[in-house]
């Protein structure tokens, strides 16, 4: 879930106990700037502990990949790790030559692959040996994981980074008198970033592949579940990647995607702690400033149709039976997204939970069912579950039941004990997510690049009590249908699952 969050907990959450000013607004604390290359710094002084967390967004994901090229947001959200010319190195001048001698081989090498059937095995040899003395000899210069060495040995915790459909953010909580050596890094490894060890570092990558995807039954049942589902859209991509497209991937393609989307005015940085404010507006202009924007290509124009009939798919694997259902439907649209998050917890969060209640305490036909949104939030999307059964129950059994409770969503309006429980359980479910700086940070850096506005989570409580029985139904009845949905189901491989 993504857009739950708390009015009532705010002041309990971001005012600090040693400030007097209890009714404190939250508009009135955060302060916003914008450098003159368009990047966005949005800041929260937070008193108390003296730390900060910083969260910098970039808004490019798997959604923005070109075909043939997918997965290059995560290969480079990998890469960025590797430092710079001044990080990672304990030579640059000596091992800059070295680094150019391994991309040309590496280019060369996939080049010759490229040929299919017709490479020459011998000239593949060669060039994969010389290719790795040349990198044994770049080695003797490399720091490996400079970057995070020094974050640790001054403090720093959590650093880390992911990538998503929507976007790739990258994320570090740090002691406050670090702030300068923050900005200091994240803008080196911004400006003059080196991709150290690409061809070692795309063979970690397909091994990734192979474990959480391709050697995992979740992994491969929802790979097949959401390319079922979006036909068009390139939501129907894996963000890692399709392991050809991986295999082959020019580092050119790389630092293209580097130069074209990490610009200062297609990110946000949020920063949330015990720092004044217009000292991390100056510190982040000065480290920061001097990276030229660039021009954003068009975004994703493909729209996905309208599904006019249930898909199915189903994978054979050595596993237990599950399955992931889905329905299409829009995002930022009237109130529907906040419609499907009141659904959303009357179906499934918590032990009492209409589909918990059903399905697993009462017909004890499944052991588990979950629920989320996704894969995205930029384009429509999908309302997702997975369920597992449990034995000697069937996937069929599970999915019939699943259905049942769901048509009764389109005729038996939610009860005011009902909509007051989403209420109670959406504050008191995000009163524990937002307790520390890096919570906070990630949601104002989430609101602000993905709806435009991290203002729009203080409004959403607001939103969710103007949900009403009927507009519950009315969703439920329209989205909710067999012509809407797409099923893949997991088939062990040592028996037909029985329907």
């Amino acid at each position: 879930m993504f857009r739950f969050f708390v009015i009532s907990a705010l002041a309990a959450i971001l005012i600090a106990p040693a400030e007097g000013h209890a009714q404190s607004s939250l508009e009135g604390r955060v302060k916003e700037y914008r450098l003159n290359n368009g990047l966005h710094l949005i800041v929260l002084q937070r008193n108390g502990a003296p730390t900060f967390a910083a969260y910098v967004r970039f808004l490019v994901g798997g959604v923005d990949e070109k075909t043939g090229q997918t997965g290059v947001a995560h290969i480079l959200e990998h890469m960025l790790f590797k430092g710079s010319k001044r990080i990672g190195t304990g030579d640059w001048e000596k091992e800059a030559p070295l680094i150019a001698k391994v991309e040309k081989l590496g280019a060369a090498y996939d080049g010759e692959k490229l040929k299919g059937v017709k490479a020459d095995p011998k000239k593949l040899a060669a060039l994969k040996a010389d290719m790795l003395k040349a990198l044994d000899a770049e080695r003797q210069f490399i720091r490996e994981d400079e970057i995070s060495e020094v974050y640790q040995s001054n403090g720093g915790q959590g650093f880390n980074a992911f990538t998503a459909h929507d976007t790739t953010t990258y994320l570090i909580k740090l002691p406050a008198n670090r702030f300068e050596l923050w900005a200091w890094l994240e803008a080196d490894r911004l400006k003059e970033p080196v991709l150290r060890e690409y061809y070692a570092e795309r063979d970690v990558i397909m091994e990734e592949r192979r474990r959480s995807v391709d050697n995992s039954p979740e992994g491969t049942l929802y790979e097949n579940f959401i390319a079922t589902a979006f036909t068009a859209h390139p939501y129907h991509v894996p963000v890692i990647g399709w392991a050809s497209d991986i295999d082959y991937m020019p580092l050119d393609a790389v630092k293209s995607f580097l130069k074209t989307y990490y610009s200062p005015n297609n990110m946000v940085v949020c920063v949330v702690g015990d720092l004044d404010p217009d000292y991390v507006y100056k510190t982040v202009d000065r480290y920061f400033s001097k990276i030229p924007p660039q021009v954003i290509p068009p975004r994703v124009s493909t729209m996905e149709p309208p599904q006019i009939g249930e898909r199915r798919v189903t994978v054979r694997f050595d596993a237990k039976s599950q399955a992931i259902i889905g329905f299409h439907k829009p995002v930022r649209e009237g109130n529907t997204d906040y419609v499907f998050d009141v659904i959303d917890y009357i179906l499934t969060h918590g032990r009492t939970s209409r589909f918990y209640k059903s399905l697993v305490l009462e017909q004890g036909i499944a052991s588990s069912i979950s629920s989320w949104e996704g894969p995205g939030r930029r384009y429509p999307n999908l309302y997702m579950l997975q369920a597992i059964p449990r034995e000697p129950h069937t996937i069929g059994e599970v999915e019939t039941a699943i259905y049942a409770e769901m048509d009764r969503l389109k005729t038996v309006p939610l009860t005011a004990e009902e909509m007051e429980k989403v209420i109670n359980n959406v504050e008191a479910n995000y009163l524990r997510g937002l307790l520390s700086n890096s919570g906070i940070a990630h949601y104002m850096s989430e609101y602000a690049i993905i709806e435009g506005d991290w203002r729009e989570m203080v409004r959403y409580v607001d939103n969710i009590r103007k949900v009403t029985p009927e507009d519950v139904m009315a969703a439920a009845n329209k989205y909710f249908t067999p012509e809407n949905r797409t099923v893949a189901t997991l088939v062990p491989l040592k028996k037909e699952a029985a329907r």
